[in-house]
């Protein structure tokens, strides 16, 4: 796959294209069955599977919606994208003059004259142009003028899945990682670089390492201890994950900590994706670090039944 970023430096004149739109936040199973029509058909009618997509999301830029978060970073779409065998994958910055396009602009100018469309496969409800004006019967009628054909997906074939962005957000702000994971069809990730921290893991016999994740748009589980693996220097390993404040060692930042079985390697500095397997259970204040201590290792024992399965 082939990552554009920008409309303007899509320069392949040599191929027309199949082409679907959309923010596709968490890649999941809703969005999965457009994208797996969108490749079959392109590589039918012999186009170029291309999605077209836009960062920072419009809710982000028309709305000021700087709470907004997002299951994916936009490293972590790309990664998924480009493993389901995609030809181009077009991220288009969003901003406030591209949202004043009209219906007719976007068609002719972005995906007619600019990515040499012939086929559009989008879902029964999408809309576009400014202030999101258009509908795909307007779709349907540009296609017609235009010499490209639409394809609907049916609000039936979406809807019989179920699945929608929102409702994994809620999944996971409610810690029910296996409800989220079943509506994307994968661990949900955490991608981040690690950072030293106290120390006092170690002290515990639980080292920890410490993820920073840059991107404040991240959406992070709700706090509690979870069960995770992570690829780490060409192997798996799996670890327990605390999300929270450490209360019973005073902490007072929110910190995401894993510790790693088995590994013993330097981390630091590194750049690490952590995939959540299963919640344990809340973070707690502990009257001692001895308790606290006992907890980790009942964790680990819990964990490791989990793995196992």
């Amino acid at each position: 796959m082939e990552t554009i970023r920008d409309i303007s430096h899509f320069k392949d004149n040599a191929f027309q294209t199949a082409i679907t739109i959309g923010t596709f936040d968490g890649v999941h199973l809703g969005h999965r069955k457009i994208l797996e029509r969108l490749i079959n058909n392109a590589k039918i009618s012999g186009l170029k599977s291309t999605v077209l997509t836009f960062f920072p999301h419009p809710r982000m830029v028309l709305q000021k919606d700087t709470d907004i978060k997002l299951l994916n970073t936009l490293e972590e779409k790309t990664q998924i994208l480009d493993s389901l065998g995609l030809d181009y994958l077009i991220i288009h910055p969003f901003t406030k003059e591209f949202s004043r396009l009209s219906a007719t602009e976007f068609v002719r100018d972005i995906l007619v004259n600019g990515l040499k469309t012939k086929k559009v496969i989008i879902g029964y409800d999408h809309r576009f142009g400014r202030n999101r004006n258009a509908n795909i019967q307007d779709l349907i009628t540009f296609g017609n003028t235009l010499d490209f054909e639409v394809e609907e997906i049916p609000a039936q074939e979406i809807d019989d899945v179920s699945v929608s962005s929102t409702k994994i957000r809620n999944a996971l702000l409610e810690g029910d990682v296996v409800t989220a994971n079943s509506y994307l069809n994968y661990p949900y990730m955490l991608t981040g670089t690690i950072s030293k921290g106290k120390g006092l893991g170690k002290k515990f016999g639980f080292p920890t390492a410490n993820l920073h994740i840059e991107e404040e748009y991240k959406l992070i589980p709700k706090n509690g201890v979870y069960v995770v693996k992570s690829l780490l220097e060409g192997n798996e390993f799996h670890g327990m994950m605390n999300i929270g404040y450490n209360p019973t060692v005073s902490g007072t930042k929110k910190t995401i900590e894993i510790n790693f079985f088995d590994f013993e390697g330097d981390l630091y500095d590194q750049k690490v994706q952590i995939g959540i397997l299963h919640r344990i259970r809340d973070e707690h204040k502990f009257d001692s670090v001895e308790e606290l201590q006992e907890q980790l290792k009942k964790d680990k024992h819990h964990s490791l039944e989990l793995i196992s399965k």
